[in-house]
């Protein structure tokens, strides 16, 4: 594997669909021209987040919908994998809040749901996933997708990371008052399963919801590799293999004992 380069958009959410698409246009060619290989924007960032549940199904789409051909083509222009959030439609019910990567080339490379709902308006707007994310391969890097409150839940990396994931892409739109996910949740994340953790979040108002910006990308050693403040910010960092191999030569996973830890998985 080489360098893995990537850029962190933490942006407030736009004000139309269209108004999205023309921004991410323009953050990409921005990020690409800075040697950035791969985009993350927040959770939901096609649509916004907090427009409630009519306005959510109204938006959404398929995974293959005009959405993202419309972000497909961007990733063809620029030549740079693009990770977005979007309402992706549910015939069984309220539309899933959902992230989906596209490879440089346009590839559909992973579409995932979120599966951990946080306080009443996630259950207004969305369905639960269904299924817990996967590991999807893009340039010699093992990836995975986990959305906002999903990466507060130890097993849902641990999960990756018994995948052989090598970094956990979250687009997030953590608000105001929650700041110990980016200051302790995610640093232990990686550092539990010595993985990079790159956690995109939104920033500035959306109606009366305030998002807490400081995205931030933490070293397979735990420890703060790119840190934004509350502003709109493109956060760039270079995710390294020998960072990884020398997390992992300290890893606890090898002490690991399943056997005594089946009570985990029975629901409280």
């Amino acid at each position: 594997m080489n360098d893995l380069h990537i850029a962190l958009w933490q942006t407030p959410h736009p004000a139309s669909t269209a108004e999205a698409l023309q921004r991410l246009d323009a953050v990409c060619e921005k990020a690409r021209a800075q040697g950035a290989e791969l985009l993350i924007t927040p959770e939901m960032y096609l649509t916004g987040y907090a427009i409630g549940a009519k306005r959510v199904a109204e938006l959404a789409e398929s995974a293959d919908g005009p959405l993202t051909l419309a972000v497909t083509a961007i990733a063809q222009r620029h030549g740079i994998a693009i990770v977005y959030g979007y309402p992706e439609q549910n015939p069984h019910g309220q539309p899933f809040n959902a992230a989906q990567a596209i490879g440089a080339d346009g590839t559909r490379l992973m579409n995932y749901r979120k599966a951990h709902l946080f306080g009443d308006l996630d259950r207004a707007q969305f369905s639960p996933g269904d299924a817990a994310s996967q590991v999807f391969e893009w340039r010699g890097w093992r990836l995975g997708l986990l959305i906002c409150y999903d990466v507060e839940f130890p097993e849902t990396v641990r999960l990756l990371a018994l995948q052989g994931v090598d970094a956990v892409l979250v687009p997030t739109a953590n608000m105001v008052g929650y700041n110990e996910v980016q200051q302790l949740l995610v640093p232990a994340r990686a550092c539990e399963n010595r993985v990079f953790v790159a956690y995109a979040n939104a920033c500035d108002s959306e109606g009366p919801v305030h998002y807490g910006g400081a995205s931030t990308v933490a070293s397979a050693h735990g420890l703060p590799m790119a840190t934004a403040g509350r502003q709109e910010t493109l956060l760039l960092a270079a995710l390294a293999p020998g960072e990884l191999a020398a997390a992992r030569r300290h890893s606890q996973r090898p002490d690991r004992r399943p056997g005594l830890y089946q009570a985990l998985a029975v629901r409280e």
